[in-house]
């Protein structure tokens, strides 16, 4: 199975060969743009297609959300950035889809207090019901505490939704503890609920994922372990399942998984003291797969040249988005990271198109949204990358 990426090229990004003018540069009338204003990729999956075929990429910038959104199913071309306000600054946001295909968007915001005191911390959830249509306005879920000081000490939430087309929410709370909150079918919120934990406290940030029989699974890192719960069913309560000890930590903000086989999910993270990148099932020891860098890496499966293939993507140490692919679940084969294109701003993405294609996503150090295609041909071959939005 080839793995190459084709020779950044001036003239692909030029807009006289197909590709409409550049992105937003990071330099306006001589004067920088701040940092917050240059858009970043969101956390989660931020790459997503629609029920419409067509991909949209979330990122977000300080004081708001933006997207981008394919004009026809397989490209070339995108329009935006849209954008909605946060209505103050987001301090993270995450992005999920439902099994509808709506994308769905949490912040943690935080906005100035009337009385001048600690700023007021709070939980925000907005809904985009179809591909290129505006996102609806932010729907506040209030923090699970009653004082400032405590809401300013929670993790970056983690998002995803049930059978149900219900939103919960995890985070790691003041406590170190796992926290989390699930909509019902109706549309409403239960309280917010406490996970059991004796010992080592979690940091920084869960990670939850929905399963095919329903089933959800959470892990939270801590200091060289990770703690797993399981959640069965809309009410079930989070149960502790297994506790995996690690020779390192895992780096915050790197978790994410793919289904593998209807009985695995695999997990992947970066170590905290190599950076490189871990794969790991529940009942096994993690794998080294190598490619230090930093951020988490997308995931994608998807067969190439007739093998069933797990594709990654993470920012090397260079900035650079760099790929890897391997057949799935045979971590012992190996695989070579890929670099490819210019550095970028977080982690890039990975999606299929409307036409199948091996899609990747990045977002450039002056904001503007990057894409690079698979070509027709064997192997997993890149075009090159081209700025697809104005």
């Amino acid at each position: 199975m080839a793995l190459r990426s084709a020779r950044a090229r001036k003239k692909s990004e030029d807009p006289g060969r197909g590709a409409p003018a550049p992105g937003p540069a990071a330099k306006k009338r001589g004067k920088a743009v701040p940092d917050g204003a240059v858009p970043r990729p969101t956390a989660g999956r931020w790459l997503l297609r629609g029920k419409d075929g067509r991909l949209s990429a979330y990122a977000q910038v300080d004081d708001a959300a933006v997207w981008w959104t394919e004009t026809v199913a397989g490209g070339p071309y995108f329009t935006g950035p849209q954008r909605l306000p946060a209505g103050g600054t987001a301090i993270s946001m995450t992005t999920a889809q439902s099994a509808e295909g709506y994308a769905h968007l949490v912040a943690l915001r935080r906005r100035p207090a009337p009385d001048d005191g600690d700023p007021l911390i709070d939980l925000v959830h907005a809904i985009q019901y179809q591909s290129g249509r505006p996102l609806r306005t932010w729907q506040s879920i209030p923090s699970p505490y009653r004082t400032r000081a405590k809401s300013a000490k929670m993790g970056v939430p983690a998002v995803l939704l049930d059978g149900h087309g219900g939103l919960h929410v995890y985070l790691q709370n003041a406590e170190g503890r796992l926290s989390f909150r699930r909509q019902t079918p109706k549309g409403r919120f239960n309280d917010w609920e406490r996970a059991s934990v004796e010992g080592t406290p979690i940091k920084a940030e869960a990670y939850a994922v929905l399963g095919d029989d329903g089933v959800i699974d959470v892990l939270g890192p801590a200091a060289g372990r990770v703690l797993h719960w399981r959640l069965r069913g809309h009410e079930g309560e989070a149960e502790r399942v297994s506790e995996l000890e690690l020779d390192a930590a895992v780096a915050p903000g790197t978790l994410s998984s793919e289904r593998t086989s209807p009985s695995h999910r695999t997990y992947f993270w970066r170590d905290a003291g190599s950076a490189g990148v871990r794969a790991w099932r529940p009942g096994s020891d993690p794998a080294d797969l190598g490619g230090p860098g930093s951020g988490p890496v997308s995931v994608l499966r998807t067969p190439v040249d007739g093998v069933d293939c797990t594709i990654l993507a993470g920012r090397g140490q260079d900035g650079r988005p760099a790929l890897a692919a391997y057949p799935t679940e045979d971590e012992e084969a190996g695989l070579t990271w890929v670099p490819s294109g210019e550095p970028c701003r977080g982690a890039p993405a990975l999606a299929l198109d409307g036409a199948g294609r091996v899609t990747l996503a990045a977002i450039g150090a002056d904001g503007s949204l990057r894409i690079a295609r698979q070509k027709a041909e064997t192997g997993l071959a890149l075009e090159a990358w081209t700025r697809p939005a104005g």
